[in-house]
């Protein structure tokens, strides 16, 4: 047999380790791993559902694009219920006893939609991969929402009425840029209209502000909205990003920054907010400012909702997530407790409920609930300019809150 060289010997190693040289991908692409592709690939299917094709786009100072959407066209009415339908015109009355004689719009950002549109801001694939999952995008962590103590991190300072029937809430909302320590947090001020039994049955209606970088990107107070009618587990989501909430209004932008915002011991500024129930069509809805309505939450989306509420709240919640072992700093409303009052401590001020004649009434039997008020507080007052208030807030971690 003839003796193999030397040389061959060497050719013959070379073929073999070349087998285990991977081969280089045609695209980038071919790097990901299959089921890298497949969620991108449903994001981009999400995208496409919920961004509806608009006829005009404005960029915003903060960097968002604000899509003018025919109004017949927005997310509401992909609901099975609302299809092939228009938004409904204004209820003719608004409650009794409304004066927004000391109320502007000025803290906000207004957009030139043309008439039969409505501006929305635009989600982007960014705004989707920062959420925990497609399908937590858009939600509330899931929580049982409890008047008498904190649940899964969530923690309020908030002042809240019930006992009664009530068909809306109004108030004025102390408007500030408190920071969030971790990106996973929010911290928000807002209203909440509430009937159910605090379970899986729970329905609420809420708005305000709320600065949460997982959801917008960034750490700005933006105006939001919420609905649930499950306690947070599978229906209802923030602003349009699910069928829900019905957009009437071609100048705000539900998920836009506000600006201007309060500076410590510096000027302040507040957004009126009222929610009420139509007694004509009995459908929820949201006022805000001097008179701008935004738009109304359909009685069908609810159970309990559809007849009254049962309680209503007003004030902060943060998220308090722990992930350094000990209390967030992440701060509420200013970020200084309630003592500290004004042009230092965040406020609601004119707080009223609507009864059953649709009227504005002062509240009565006021219950104040802070879940950790050495890290977070709340105290009520009531005057003859701001009716009924109440100061909240507070820095999160300190050396009382741990």
């Amino acid at each position: 047999m003839a003796s193999i060289s030397s040389t061959s010997i060497f050719f013959i190693f070379v073929c073999i380790l070349l087998m285990f040289v991977p081969v280089a991908p045609k695209n980038e692409t071919d790097f990901k791993p299959m089921q890298e592709l497949n969620k991108l690939n449903r994001i981009k299917s999400h995208l496409k559902k919920i961004n509806k094709p608009s006829i005009k786009t404005i960029q915003s100072p903060d960097g968002d694009l604000i899509d003018c959407v025919l109004s017949h066209l927005q997310p509401a009415f992909d609901h099975p219920n609302l299809k092939e339908q228009k938004p409904l015109e204004p209820p003719l009355e608004r409650p009794n006893g409304h004066n927004s004689s000391d109320e502007n719009i000025d803290t906000f950002q207004l957009w030139d939609c043309p008439a039969g549109t409505v501006p929305i801001r635009r989600t982007t694939q960014d705004d989707v991969l920062r959420a925990s999952s497609l399908k937590r995008f858009g939600r509330k962590i899931i929580r049982r929402v409890r008047h008498d103590t904190a649940s899964g991190g969530h923690e309020h300072a908030v002042a809240f009425v019930n006992g009664d029937q009530y068909y809306g809430a109004k108030a004025s909302i102390n408007v500030w840029t408190p920071a969030v320590t971790d990106p996973y947090e929010f911290s928000l001020s807002q209203l909440w209209v509430i009937s159910g039994s605090f379970g899986n049955d729970l329905n609420t209606v809420e708005a305000g502000w709320q600065v949460s970088p997982e959801l917008y990107g960034d750490g700005y107070p933006r105006f939001f909205t919420y609905w649930t009618t499950d306690a947070y587990q599978t229906t209802g989501c923030y602003n349009l990003l699910c069928s829900g909430f019905v957009q009437t209004n071609n100048r705000i932008a539900i998920g836009a920054a506000i600006s201007p915002r309060s500076s410590y011991s510096g000027k302040q500024f507040d957004i009126a907010i009222m929610i009420w129930k139509d007694p004509k069509h009995g459908h929820w809805w949201l006022q805000f400012g001097s008179g701008l309505l935004i738009g109304y939450w359909p009685s069908f989306l609810f159970s309990h909702l559809q007849r009254h509420a049962s309680m209503i709240q007003f004030g902060g919640e943060i998220v308090n997530s722990r992930s350094r072992g000990y209390h967030t700093s992440t701060q509420m409303g200013s970020g200084h407790f309630a003592d500290e009052g004004f042009g230092k401590a965040s406020y609601f001020r004119n707080l009223k409920v609507v009864d059953w004649d649709n009227s504005l009434l002062p509240l009565r039997n006021l219950r104040l609930l802070a879940d950790h008020p050495n890290c977070y507080d709340i105290k009520a007052g009531k005057n003859n300019v701001w009716g009924d208030y109440i100061y909240y807030g507070g820095p999160g971690r300190n050396e009382r809150c741990q």
